[in-house]
C-alpha cells in the first residue's frame, strides 16, 4: 500500500481531492453577496433573484450587500480584501472583471489573479436604440445616415468605460462610423436623454431599454447577441446587418476572494448552477431582459481570459480613457 504523508496530502492540487470530500463544505454563517453597483440595476436584481434559492441550498442566508463607486472597483476590492473562507462572494460583471483592468492602471488588484471564479450567472444583450426623431426605420438606414453625416449624431452611455460605452465603441469600430460620445453618471439618465432627444442614440442593455422600446419612446434597430432576443423577435442581430464582429454580451459572474478553499468554490458553484436551473428563476431573469448562463469554475476562468483580451483591444483601438 502506498502511504502519503499528511503534509504531502495537504499539498495535493484541489482537483485531486475527491468530489465527495469537497462537497462536505458548508457555510458556518450567512454569506455576503457583494454587488458593486447601486440597488435596482440588472446586476443587483439578478443577485437578489439568486440569493434565496442559493441560501436554501446552502442552509444559510445569502445577503446582498451593495458597495458602489469607481466604476464598480470599490465593491470588487472589498471582496478581494475579504477573508477567503467562502462567506463572501461577488457578482462581477463584464466591466468590473475584464474592462476596468485596462482603464484603471492603478487599481491595486487584478481580477484574474486576486479573485477565484465560481461560475457564470447571467447574460444580457445590448440593443441599438434611437430617438423616434432619427430618420431611420432600420439598421441599414441608420448606418447610411451616420455615414453620410459623420459626427452629427451623439450617443449616451452610463459613463466612460461602462459597457454602454465600450459596446458602442466596438459597434463604431466595426461599422466604421463616427457618433459622438456623451457620458452620463449612469445608464438611466443616458436612457432618459435618449428618450428626450438630447442624445439620439444608445447601445443600452436590453434589460433596461425594453420598457422604453415597448412604450414606443425609442426605436430598436439591432441587438448585439448571437441570436435574436426573445423579447425583441423582430429586431435583427448585428450579424444579420453585416456587423458580426460587433457581437457583444454583458454578463455577470460569481467570484470569491483568491485563496478560498476549493471545497467551498465547488459547493457554491454547484449551488449556483442548481439555482439557475429553477424555472421560476429563469422566468424572473427573462422578465428583466436577462438570460441564465452557467459554467464550471474552470470554464469561467478561460472565459475571463478571453474577454479580458477582447475588451483590451477595444479599449486600445477606441482610445477609451476614464477621467
Amino acid at each position: 500500500m502506498i502511504r502519503i504523508s499528511r503534509r504531502a496530502a495537504l499539498a495535493m492540487p484541489a482537483l485531486l481531492v475527491p468530489l465527495s470530500a469537497q462537497a462536505q463544505w458548508a457555510p458556518a454563517r450567512p454569506l455576503r453577496f457583494v454587488v458593486p453597483f447601486a440597488a435596482g440595476g440588472a446586476t443587483d436584481i439578478v443577485a437578489r433573484v439568486l440569493s434565496e434559492p442559493m441560501g436554501e441550498r446552502l442552509g444559510q442566508t445569502v445577503a446582498v450587500d451593495n458597495r458602489t463607486g469607481a466604476g464598480g472597483n470599490v465593491g470588487v476590492e472589498n471582496v478581494v480584501r475579504s477573508a477567503p473562507d467562502g462567506h463572501t462572494i461577488l457578482m462581477g460583471t463584464t466591466g468590473t472583471l475584464t474592462i476596468n483592468p485596462h482603464l484603471y492602471p492603478n487599481m491595486g488588484f487584478n481580477p484574474l489573479t486576486d479573485l477565484s471564479p465560481i461560475g457564470l450567472a447571467f447574460a444580457t444583450d445590448h440593443v441599438l436604440i434611437v430617438n423616434p426623431g432619427v430618420a431611420a426605420q432600420t439598421a441599414q438606414e441608420f448606418l447610411a445616415l451616420v455615414r453620410a453625416q459623420p459626427g452629427r449624431l451623439s450617443y449616451g452611455s452610463g459613463g466612460n468605460g461602462t459597457s454602454t460605452h465600450t459596446v458602442a465603441e466596438l459597434f463604431k469600430l466595426v461599422a466604421q462610423v463616427e457618433i459622438q460620445h456623451v457620458p452620463y453618471r449612469g445608464s438611466a439618465p443616458a436612457l432618459n436623454d435618449t428618450v428626450a432627444g438630447n442624445v439620439q442614440v444608445m447601445l443600452d442593455q436590453v434589460a433596461s431599454a425594453l420598457p422604453q422600446i415597448q412604450a414606443g419612446r425609442v426605436r430598436a434597430l439591432a441587438v448585439t447577441g448571437a441570436r435574436r432576443h426573445p423579447a425583441l423577435p423582430n429586431v435583427p442581430t448585428v450579424a444579420e446587418i453585416g456587423l458580426v464582429a460587433a457581437e457583444a454580451t454583458s454578463w455577470g459572474a460569481v467570484m470569491a476572494p483568491a485563496g478560498t478553499p476549493p471545497a467551498a468554490i465547488q459547493r457554491i458553484s454547484a449551488v449556483l448552477r442548481e439555482a439557475l436551473a429553477v424555472q421560476t428563476v429563469k422566468d424572473r431573469l427573462t422578465q428583466v431582459g436577462a438570460e441564465a448562463r452557467t459554467s464550471t469554475p474552470e470554464e469561467l476562468a478561460n472565459y475571463l481570459r478571453a474577454e479580458t483580451e477582447k475588451w483590451g483591444r477595444v479599449v486600445r483601438d477606441a482610445r477609451i480613457t476614464v477621467n
